[in-house]
């Protein structure tokens, strides 16, 4: 075990078993920690994005044998753009943060729900949906993507759609 780890674990006083978000979370509290000396290297973090989330969340996407991928990206939405209809063969999360996105699902109440900036999106796999820009400004989405290797990011032959 590293020295960083090691100094972890004093410091945290207990292990736990913790998710992959707890791990995340668990690497950037050892990321914000000072050097014990000035001549260890350091680690910085920054935080990218966060959103609100009040509801429960549970990641669970099955690859099988060719396992799962995970894919973090920066998406812009012009104003009057839209992603067009699809789907996910696995989950979305993803935070708001420029602008306001439109989303157009069954998922919804009514069928649609407009989501801010610093509120958190979750997309579970398989349901057809949309997002619009219906604003005179960009959408800016930070995104991660948890989906079966090997599959796209999004689908939008919506009859391999199975929600």
């Amino acid at each position: 075990m590293g020295v960083a780890v090691e100094r972890i674990a004093k410091r945290l006083g207990r292990w736990a078993s913790i998710g992959l978000v707890g791990v995340a979370a668990l690497t950037l509290a050892a990321c914000t920690m000072p050097p014990e000396s000035p001549e260890e290297p350091q680690i910085s973090a920054v935080d990218i994005a966060t959103g609100d989330q009040v509801e429960p969340v549970e990641v669970a996407v099955d690859g099988g044998a060719a396992g799962v991928g995970v894919t973090f990206r920066e998406i812009t939405i012009e104003p009057g753009a839209d992603t067009g209809e699809h789907c996910h063969y696995g989950q979305l999360i993803a935070v708001v943060q420029e602008g306001e996105l439109t989303h157009y699902s069954e998922t919804h109440p009514g069928g649609v729900r407009v989501y801010t900036a610093g509120e958190s999106i979750i997309e579970g796999a398989g349901y057809p949906h949309e997002g619009r820009n219906e604003g005179d400004s960009d959408v800016v989405l930070w995104v991660t993507y948890v989906i079966p290797d090997g599959k796209p990011l999004a689908e939008t032959d919506l009859a391999k759609c199975d929600g």
